[in-house]
């Protein structure tokens, strides 16, 4: 507790809720772009940032906080508010304010995406009282933005201009919530289409192998219209287009494990949703220009004249050369 103390002492003042035994606190640090990801997993805790800390201008930074477990409260000046499991919050560090963690049974766990100042502040038309700023867990935009932190978190963003773009997404979001600069009027649909399409490709991805990735289920799932779904994909070509692209490059990948390299190919084409093995193999035909034995004899072809295992882009190159 005394080495927390010091090391925060610039920062905050720590006052541990229990007794010195039963203290508890782990915080695991991710730098995600120009943005910093810490999940804290506490005992009853508080943080008091006050007038004398702030005076020294160390953190000036916004926080964006999602509960995962226990109660995190929160107050700045008058306002005050209590965060519960999937409930996001907007935190602004460059005023004082008191943070109480405390949880029934175990330990509270937060999950907080701290953003610059110069990455906000020009998107909210009032800067400076934007603090405490709160999004219950059956808000849409805060499920939006829990999956988004969950997913940077896991390292899902597959680039650095992926990661910021939906750094800046998140970021107008809760410019949105909070209030937004009138120069940026446009930018919180331009985030929510963004962060939608993130959420149910990432679901896409981990459901592949059922049936109910159709568009009245992910409708249902997600809370949008037909239209809106419509209108998400149609930068990739259409909903079943590419969940049929999505399925067609999981076999692709199956087909090249050894693992999966006994596998029947009827077995394979009705796991990942096809009518039957011709059907698959038509449409593997049409995407990839050769069929799956071809991947099949490649793959055991190059195990052969490399002794290593290929993987999807070694057989594509391989393909393009064909």
């Amino acid at each position: 507790m005394q080495q927390l103390r010091e090391a925060t002492t610039g920062i905050c003042n720590v006052i541990p809720l229990t007794a010195e035994n039963d203290f508890y606190l782990s915080s695991t640090m991710l730098m995600s772009g120009d943005a910093l990801l810490v999940d804290s997993s506490t005992s009853a805790l508080e943080y008091h940032r006050t007038p004398a800390h702030i005076a020294r201008g160390n953190l000036d930074h916004y926080h964006i906080a999602l509960c995962l477990a226990g109660e995190m409260g929160f107050s700045s000046g008058r306002r005050d508010v209590t965060l519960r499991p999937g409930d996001v919050c907007l935190l602004d560090m460059a005023q004082p304010n008191r943070t109480v963690l405390t949880a029934e049974r175990g330990r509270s766990r937060t999950l907080v995406l701290i953003l610059q100042l110069s990455l906000l502040a020009p998107k909210l038309a009032h800067p400076d009282s934007a603090t405490a700023v709160l999004l219950p867990a059956s808000h849409h935009h805060a499920r939006l933005l829990a999956s988004q932190l969950s997913a940077l978190w896991e390292q899902v963003a597959p680039s650095a201009e992926a990661l910021a773009a939906t750094i800046e997404a998140m970021a107008d979001i809760i410019a949105g919530v909070a209030g937004r600069a009138a120069d940026t009027e446009g930018d919180v649909e331009r985030a929510e289409h963004h962060l939608y399409r993130a959420m149910i490709k990432r679901y896409i991805a981990a459901n592949l192998e059922t049936p109910s990735l159709v568009a009245d289920d992910l409708c249902r799932r997600f809370e949008i219209s037909r239209a809106s779904l419509y209108r998400l994909f149609e930068a990739d070509g259409g909903l079943a287009r590419y969940i049929q692209e999505q399925r067609l490059n999981r076999a692709l990948r199956l087909l090249v494990s050894p693992r999966s390299r006994s596998n029947r190919l009827i077995d394979l084409a009705l796991d990942l949703q096809f009518s039957s093995d011709s059907s698959f193999v038509r449409a593997f035909r049409r995407h990839f220009g050769i069929t799956p034995g071809e991947v099949r004899e490649l793959s055991e072809t190059w195990l052969r004249e490399t002794g290593a295992v290929p993987g999807p882009d070694d057989l594509l190159q391989l393909i393009a050369r064909r």
